[in-house]
């Protein structure tokens, strides 16, 4: 020991105690200082606290050099200190978007764990880290089995944790359609932070449950939630999740029709993200200012932020997230058209939106094993866009079109025998680390269903390509062209079926 290290622990004691109080930006400072006096074990330790509440308050980059340079700083026989490094560095990853670090990170310290059976503790936050990379990728069937375990785990060793798993279950299970079954785990996860007087777990659930409720259409108990948790993250200045409160807040302005207000904390919401370089939220963000921005006259600002939002989901890989943008914009668009005499401009990219889009959600159907799966989806997010892609068509006049889109939704679905790729058929999407943010439309909501292959039944091939006969063209081969490369993802099987 150096003669730093007795203050060294007061200091670590003392920054552990701001964070329970919920002053995570005193907690911060104290790390900080405690890193420039102290030496060994002692710095390391405050150099990882620093940086999970630099991460937790949003500066993810700065979170992740620290989680760096202490790992690369650290002997071969530190113990626990490695792996709690590698579980919080997993963290701060997903929040920048880096799934695929984020998991090497969780391997590694599974690894370590496996090794070290008196870890408990250290082995529930490693599981529950290991289900939020699960529900960023949308990966329910493997997100549930986590939390399950993790829930386990943390009733033997850590009981003061339940509430995480408990969450966790709550976004599982409400995002693959047992909404009530997932409100209800939300309440447990409340009550479970509340006995265990985790404050911060306790506004984080009052949040989720906020989200849950307003996509039930019960604004009114969002409302209260709201109310309840948003003034915690902003004194504790938590801006990821003070920015995801505003958001929420600006979509119950917009049900009340005070489209203005909406605007201000939708503004507030994406300044919050994009100061923590939290670039997913605030590209959902974006939407959201942009649906808002177009409804008052600014459409020029509302594009930018479209093409904006684009832009960064493509950066990710999240084409999907891609489809969604161009079908929420082209009903914006065609919101705008005149019934009598459309602007023929507006009217071509609404209906080149459309189409695309429609082709790429429509697609997705077909990946589900389950067949509720795929009446659901087809029902929420496949019919909604195909009308408005037939609708559009035939209001250019494009018989052609309108005629081609019957033909490729009628063509049904191909049962699939081989094995599916590994990974399952559709891409995975990363999301934010809290359930998945229900602010862009209806899309969303069904759109939790489109990365997985969860539940028992008959695989089903991509829809395959249609060929007129005679002539042998390829219906809607332009469209299909251009949505796969736009969206970076496969939506026609390379089968030919002739009509």
């Amino acid at each position: 020991m150096t003669d730093a290290e007795p203050d060294g622990h007061e200091s670590l004691h003392a920054g552990a105690t701001a964070y329970r109080n919920g002053d995570a930006t005193g907690a911060l400072r104290i790390f900080e200082a405690a890193v420039q006096s102290t030496s060994g074990r002692i710095r390391l330790s405050a150099m990882v606290n620093a940086a999970s509440m630099a991460d937790e308050l949003g500066d993810h980059q700065r979170a992740v050099t620290w989680f760096r340079t202490a790992l690369a700083e650290m002997p071969g026989d530190i113990g626990a200190m490695r792996p709690t490094a590698l579980v919080n560095l997993s963290q701060a990853l997903q929040h920048l978007g880096d799934l695929d670090g984020a998991q090497t990170a969780l391997n590694e310290a599974r690894t370590l764990l496996a090794d070290d059976p008196d870890q408990g503790m250290l082995r529930v936050a490693c599981l529950l880290s290991c289900t939020a990379v699960a529900i960023h990728r949308q990966q329910w069937a493997e997100a549930i089995d986590l939390a399950t375990e993790s829930l386990d785990t943390a009733r033997y060793f850590a009981p003061h944790l339940a509430g995480h798993p408990l969450m966790n279950l709550a976004a599982a299970y409400f995002e693959t359609g047992r909404g009530e079954l997932g409100v209800d785990f939300a309440q447990q996860a409340l009550e479970a932070f509340a006995a265990a007087q985790d404050h911060n777990g306790v506004a984080e659930t009052q949040q989720n449950l906020a989200l849950m409720h307003i996509r039930s259409g019960r604004a009114g108990e969002a409302r209260e939630m709201l109310a309840a948790s948003q003034p915690y993250f902003e004194r504790s200045g938590l801006g990821p999740r003070a920015g995801i409160g505003l958001k929420a807040q600006g979509f119950v302005a917009e049900l009340d029709g005070a489209q203005v207000r909406a605007y201000e904390l939708y503004g507030r919401s994406l300044g919050q993200f994009v100061a923590s370089g939290a670039v997913l939220e605030a590209a959902d963000a974006r939407i959201r200012v942009a649906t808002v921005a177009f409804t008052l006259g600014r459409r020029d600002e509302a594009s930018r932020l479209f093409a904006e939002s684009f832009r960064v989901f493509a950066e990710h890989g999240l084409g999907l997230h891609c489809a969604q943008v161009d079908f929420w914009h082209a009903q914006l668009l065609e919101s705008m058209l005149d019934d009598t005499r459309p602007d023929p401009h507006r009217l071509a990219e609404a209906l080149r939106l459309a189409v695309l889009s429609a082709l790429a959600i429509d697609a997705v159907r077909h990946t589900f094993p389950s067949g509720e799966q795929r009446h659901r989806w087809n029902r929420e997010l496949a019919e909604p866009a195909m009308r408005s892609a037939f609708r559009l068509a035939a209001r250019s006049g494009d018989a052609g079109l309108v005629s081609d889109l019957i033909e490729a939704r009628c063509a049904g679905a191909t049962v699939k025998f081989t094995d599916p790729e590994p990974g399952g058929p559709a891409e995975r999407w990363d999301m934010p680390q809290e359930p998945p943010d229900p602010l862009t439309g209806a899309l969303t909501l069904a759109a939790a269903l489109a990365e997985v292959a969860a539940g028992e039944g008959i695989s089903i091939a991509p829809p395959p390509r249609l060929r007129y006969e005679p002539g042998g063209r390829i219906v809607l081969a332009d469209y299909i062209a251009e949505a796969e490369r736009r969206y970076g993802r496969r939506i026609r099987d390379d089968r030919v079926l002739a009509l």
